[in-house]
């Protein structure tokens, strides 16, 4: 899957300098050494993937210090391999941390580094695995996560595989590996794990006790575990409805990061649905700042158009059409067909990223973008695909019903509208008016006669059906 250049896929934080960096240090060397010809040039050192792991690293962080730390050990020859994982999954933290993907390039390059010392090693095939799988390339992943679970079979080995699986939408698969992750080791990463297998298909409740557990289990010396725990706990407290206990885990994750910017989003998508827009935008620009990719600017640009500022929504919105595709096509897909603009490339956005990642979101985004581009009966065979696993998601029950209306399963559209009207909430403005004016478009059909129907008839000639559901599988 194609999602943007090289240099845009590795960031440029994590590597801006590292090259020049490593590059001149090859030329200040061969500058010392005298050339035997006046007319000879001497060979240029390549660097190699030790020499990016082992690149001078600024910044004060836990992480930082960390990786410092490492890398000395390491050029020391200090239990070489050892230090060369811990510096990988020093980098790993270091990516998380920042939200800059270009750390997991040196992680990478930290893997390569073990590998060629010791071919084979299970410590950097997981190690690389988890850098396939953050970079979105599950299908490259699946078979090192294999292996692993064949020759080691640690708990790490099987998260990684149920990890993969899930993001290619085998979740029956993904769930026996989730379990024995359990199994070896109850911990954060488990526990997180396993709320987000009980939220996908259903479970919401589980999905809070089991993530409460996840946040149990961190630790104060972990600042970005405490705060990706929190901000996830907040997300499906606030979709429980449960708002005072949303706010107060969304506080403790700024409390811990106070720049964190999931809990950042969060907190002004709370706003935003409170209706205080003027609030919402300082922390949704926040957010933007600090990860600028397309969910926060959409709700940014939102925030600022309920507060009267549409120069300004303009502004971000033509960033996010600018740059949205190297940071997740599949959020600039649904915003372009949300938006109505440009959908030959929302469809193309969302068909490339369902290539590598075929979960029901992105099953989700193709289906919108199918329906923005007037192929209903493509749109509604992706569609029954995206709530295939009964994931309850506002957004997923908002586009259900608006392309069963344009269907013409006008008991279906209701039913879905119905739900999606109950999670109203996590909406953003821009599709709350939508869903608002389908519901009128769909009141006032009511009244007409049934010649007058707003809704054409269905397209594939069949009756109308109840929205699609399925069993619940349980974790």
């Amino acid at each position: 899957m194609k999602i943007e250049t090289e240099t845009q896929r590795v960031g440029f934080r994590a590597l801006a300098g590292i090259g020049l960096a490593v590059a001149m240090g090859c030329l200040t060397a061969c500058e010392r050494t005298a050339a035997p010809h006046p007319t000879a040039l001497s060979p240029i050192k390549v660097p190699g993937p030790i020499d990016f792991a082992l690149a001078p690293q600024a910044g004060e962080g836990r992480a930082d210090k960390e990786i410092r730390r490492f890398q000395d050990q390491v050029r020391r020859g200090v239990h070489r391999d050892a230090a060369l994982e811990r510096l990988g999954w020093a980098f790993v933290a270091k990516a998380r941390e920042s939200f800059d993907p270009g750390y997991y390039k040196l992680a990478e390059a930290c893997a390569q580094a073990l590998e060629s010392s010791s071919p084979e090693s299970a410590e950097a095939m997981l190690l690389r695995g988890h850098v396939l799988d953050s970079l979105h390339h599950f299908k490259e992943a699946e078979p090192i996560a294999r292996k692993l679970v064949a020759r080691r079979g640690l708990s790490f080995d099987y998260a990684l595989l149920g990890d993969v699986l899930m993001e290619q939408g085998r979740l029956t698969e993904a769930i026996p590996a989730y379990q024995t992750a359990m199994n070896l080791r109850p911990d954060l990463h488990s526990y997180a794990r396993a709320a987000h297998v009980r939220w996908l298909t259903g479970d919401l409740g589980g999905a809070i006790e089991l993530m409460r557990a996840a946040v149990g289990a961190t630790s104060p010396e972990d600042p970005a575990a405490v705060s990706w725990t929190c901000s996830r706990l907040a997300a499906l407290e606030f979709q429980a409805g449960s708002n005072a206990e949303a706010v107060q885990a969304c506080d403790a994750a700024l409390a811990s990061s106070p720049d964190y910017p999931p809990a950042l989003l969060l907190r002004g998508r709370m706003l935003l649905a409170r209706g205080d827009a003027r609030a919402a935008v300082a922390s949704l620009e926040r957010a933007a700042q600090e990860n600028p990719l397309p969910d926060s600017q959409w709700a940014f640009a939102d925030a600022l158009r309920a507060d009267g500022r549409e120069a300004d929504a303009e502004k971000v919105e033509s960033l996010l059409r600018e740059r949205g595709a190297a940071g997740d096509p599949r959020t600039l897909s649904l915003f372009l067909a949300t938006r109505g603009r440009d959908p030959d490339a929302a469809v193309r956005l969302a068909a490339e990223e369902l290539k590598q990642r075929q979960d029901v979101f992105t099953h989700d985004a193709l289906a919108w973008a199918l329906c923005a581009a007037n192929r209903v009966a493509e749109a509604r065979a992706e569609m029954h695909l995206a709530v295939a696993e009964a994931t309850e998601d506002g957004r997923l029950f908002f586009h259900a019903a608006v392309i069963a209306a344009r269907a013409g399963q006008t008991q279906e559209a209701q039913d879905w509208m119905a739900r999606a009207a109950e999670l109203k909430h996590l909406l953003l403005p821009s599709e709350r008016t939508q869903l608002d004016q389908l519901e009128g478009r769909m009141q006032s059909a009511a009244k007409l006669p049934r010649a007058n129907h707003l809704f054409a008839s269905n397209s594939n000639g069949g009756e109308e059906h109840q929205p699609h559901k399925t069993t619940k599988t349980t974790n």
